[in-house]
């Protein structure tokens, strides 16, 4: 399935939505923390996608090589874990609302599913 431009359009309402609710959470409270949270999960996906140009047969082996893959993954599972436990630690210790805090991980849930989204649609893959 091709990806147009009503899956274009989807995915740039969602993100506002999502970038929405952080703003939001920030604005209402008067504390503008959470607003940590957009910049882990717009930042979590670079280190897949730099770790993925880097993996592949090196020159001394003809082996296809994993670890850059790994560890890639690795970054990003640990950026994805922080966004959600940032608020989540804010909202514990009382420097952040709770609201704020669900609002918050709502949002950047939706900015990351968005990037995941629109990366998976529009990934060039070579089909035989």
């Amino acid at each position: 399935m091709a990806a147009g431009l009503k899956t274009i359009i989807l995915l740039s309402f969602v993100l506002a939505l999502g970038f929405l609710l952080i703003i939001l959470s920030c604005a209402l409270w008067a504390n503008w923390l959470p607003l940590l949270v957009a910049l882990t999960y717009v930042l979590a996906p670079l280190p897949n996608s730099v770790c993925a140009r880097c993996a592949g047969a090196d020159d001394f082996s003809a082996d296809y090589n994993s670890a850059f893959l790994d560890f890639g993954n690795f970054v990003t599972g640990m950026m994805i874990v922080s966004g959600f436990a940032l608020p989540l630690a804010l909202a514990h210790s009382g420097i952040i609302a709770p609201m704020a805090c669900i609002m918050s991980i709502a949002g950047g849930g939706l900015v990351y599913g968005t990037i995941l989204t629109y990366s998976g649609s529009f990934s060039e893959t070579d089909e035989f």
